[in-house]
């Protein structure tokens, strides 16, 4: 038995952590064959992954995730010497008693309690042990039972703070993404406000300016009918005065000077003016025009992003669709137009492509799909595939919406369902470039239907299908202006 002590700390030494330096607990081996303790290793990755990878503490080996597996024979290892009595476990310690307390000793015996009591919960002195309330219960040494619960504290303690690392990880976490969305919202405020301010003060600025025309023309009207009604009242008096004179004559009261100087002031003075009343029309029929269409046509203008007038390009227009209307309006043709397969052409999807192409600002459009029980739209980069089979994923180069049986998103992992029915005449499309987002809206509500966050890596343009075997329905972009 002489050697035992130091086998069993060889034995020791070899089922120890090489991270929390005890015996394993729930050991696990990773894929260069070392051993942790699962809690051990866990969080040595959770406080050093970040920065360095998910390594090995013991030979650096790096893996690409966190990956190791259960070590069954470590861990029957383990438990086979913790059965043996812990052979090696600090013998030093144990030929010394560990007190619980200076005056802590048996009730009933006035012994000192060295051992513990299992069943009982309690601890007792030998006496006790030997007792017949005691002999078929499971007791310990307090000095085990006391390194057992440190070694319980140790492991609680690391699970405590592994527990406390991701607490502090989520509260950072979190508090950051306060932080975003508060910015976030105080850049979006900025430019609701920037954006309706502008259009608030440009109406406010036409509306002052209509009523200071409506002002001055008020103004000018009475100018002239005050004049008139000057010249009226001017013309009155003269003629009250000829008429005092006159009933001055005929009263008989008058001498014959005063007669013949008031017939040679009336009868042989020039005529009395012809008045007539100013035609002045108080309707001010220039400001009974439609303003409020007026204003919106001067609005378009001063918006950021007002709608776009596309036209489609015929040289990119399948063969089986027929293109009208200034080039605005596309629908499946009976016949097959006899035109040259370009290099830009569809010539198996039944697609057109716009004249436009965006390579930065923002953008927008609206198609009329009334009574169009099928149709595509989206947007496709300058250099994706018009030839044979057209995969329409943004993988391809290509971002658009689509109606079948139901309104969904070509995405890059298949049909994503948007709305069950459909019943809007039209269908808005808006183009951020520079944010790379792509959104769909009901152009009659402005709901947006669907979003596509990615990043334009080349220049893009509008792209336009009234599907296959629907025929007489049409899809047409809308013209404002």
């Amino acid at each position: 038995m002489a050697t035992a002590a130091p086998i069993a700390d060889n034995v020791k030494s070899d089922l120890s952590c090489a991270i929390c330096l005890d015996l394993f607990k729930d050991p696990v081996i990773l894929k260069c064959g070392h051993n942790f303790c699962r809690l051990c290793i866990c969080v040595h990755w959770d406080q050093n992954g970040e920065d360095y990878g998910y390594q090995c503490p013991v030979c650096r080996a790096e893996f690409s995730k966190r990956t190791f597996t259960k070590n069954y024979v470590v861990q029957n290892l383990v438990t086979k010497l913790n059965d043996l009595g812990r052979l090696g476990s600090t013998p030093a310690s144990s030929s010394k008693p560990v007190k619980l307390d200076d005056d802590l000793s048996c009730d009933d015996h006035g012994e000192e309690l060295k051992l513990y009591c299992h069943t009982d919960k309690r601890p007792i002195c030998v006496v006790c042990r030997e007792s017949r309330a005691h002999r078929s219960h499971q007791v310990s040494p307090v000095s085990e039972v006391m390194n057992d619960m440190k070694i319980e504290f140790k492991v609680r303690g690391m699970e405590l703070n592994w527990q406390k690392s991701q607490c502090v990880k989520v509260i950072n976490t979190d508090e950051h993404t306060k932080s975003e969305v508060r910015i976030r919202k105080q850049r979006l405020k900025s430019k609701i406000e920037a954006d309706v301010g502008a259009l608030v003060q440009f109406l406010l600025d036409e509306r002052d300016s209509l009523l200071e025309s409506l002002d001055a023309a008020e103004v000018a009207s009475l100018a002239v009918v005050d004049e008139n009604l000057k010249m009226a009242l001017k013309e009155e008096s003269a003629v009250d005065k000829a008429i005092m004179d006159i009933h001055s004559c005929t009263s008989g009261k008058a001498s014959f000077q005063k007669m013949s100087a008031i017939y040679n002031e009336v009868i042989h003075s020039k005529p009395f003016m012809t008045l007539e009343p100013v035609n002045c029309s108080a309707e001010f029929s220039e400001f009974s025009r439609p303003f409020q269409l007026i204003m919106w046509k001067k609005m378009m203008h001063v918006l950021h992003t007002m709608p776009q007038n596309l036209t489609l390009d015929p040289d990119t227009a399948h063969l089986s669709l027929l293109i009208s209307d200034f080039d605005t309006k596309v629908e499946e043709s009976h016949v097959r137009i006899q035109e040259p397969d370009l290099p830009a052409r569809f010539n198996r999807f039944f697609g057109v492509l716009a004249t436009a192409q965006y390579a930065s600002g923002q953008h927008y459009w609206e198609v009329d799909v009334r009574d169009k029980g099928v149709w595509y739209l989206g947007v496709t980069t300058e250099c994706s595939n018009r030839k044979g089979f057209v995969s329409l994923t943004p993988s391809a180069g290509y971002w658009s919406l689509c109606l079948q049986d139901r309104l969904y998103a070509n995405d890059e992992d298949g049909r994503v369902p948007v709305a069950d029915y459909w019943n809007s005449p039209r269908v808005g499309v808006y183009l951020d470039y520079d944010n790379g987002r792509l959104s769909f809206y009901d152009a009659v509500t402005m709901r947006r239907l669907y979003l596509f966050e990615t990043c334009f890596d080349e220049p893009v343009c509008p792209f336009f299908s009234p599907g296959k075997n629907d025929p007489s329905s049409r899809l047409q972009i809308c013209h404002y202006y």
